[in-house]
């Protein structure tokens, strides 16, 4: 069974990163992974020579009839500066194009609770998509991205986004994870169109 796309979780690599702001793509890419367990299509090792990245393929039932189609899972483990090397590695190794790739990161510009989908764009100044954007020479890939809000006037946000959620956050990133995994299920399925709706209708707030 051929790959078929790539699924991207940025973060940083570490025990010392794992509940920070910026690892929220980390979280829902293993969220991602396990729920494929849960469905059958348990994960196998891939790249395994390949220093930096982690990475997995999986197979997902989003065929029609609930066929499944296998996909290759990356989590960068560069730090995030340099994310795209590992998805331009990647990318060149499965033959696929950036039109394959989806990206799933932390954005300042929505409010924790809140997502959207889209395709291209600028990078907001979030290190790990002007990565990618540099390694595969475009800004045309699909990003699906997940709020955590902007720190309060004066705060330094290079250290807000390397901090952990608060405790009353993460009642609400315990709703969001599983609906950033619904979000990629519905683009994998249904499309760009349909995960904007989907996406752009969640609240976990509400």
């Amino acid at each position: 069974m051929a790959v078929t796309a790539l699924l991207v979780g940025l973060g940083n690599p570490g025990p010392r990163y794992a509940a920070t702001r910026h690892n929220f793509g980390f979280m829902a890419l293993d969220a991602l992974i396990e729920r494929a367990r849960e469905l059958g299509g348990a994960p196998r090792a891939a790249l395994s020579s390949r220093k930096d990245m982690e990475a997995a393929t999986i197979s997902l039932p989003v065929l029609p009839g609930g066929a499944f189609a296998q996909f290759l899972c990356v989590k960068p483990l560069t730090f995030m500066n340099l994310s795209g090397r590992a998805v331009r590695g990647a990318m060149d190794f499965y033959g696929l194009t950036p039109a394959d790739v989806l990206v799933v990161h932390d954005e300042l510009d929505l409010p924790l609770g809140r997502m959207r989908a889209k395709r291209g764009g600028g990078n907001a100044g979030h290190n790990g998509l002007k990565s990618v954007t540099q390694e595969l020479g475009t800004p045309d890939f699909v990003r699906l991205r997940l709020g955590i809000g902007r720190p309060e006037p004066g705060r330094d946000v290079a250290g807000y986004v390397l901090e952990p959620f608060r405790n009353d956050e993460f009642a609400v990133v315990r709703r969001v994870v599983p609906a950033a995994v619904d979000a990629v299920m519905t683009f994998l399925e249904e499309g760009l169109d349909a995960v904007m709706r989907k996406a752009g209708a969640f609240d976990a707030t509400a």
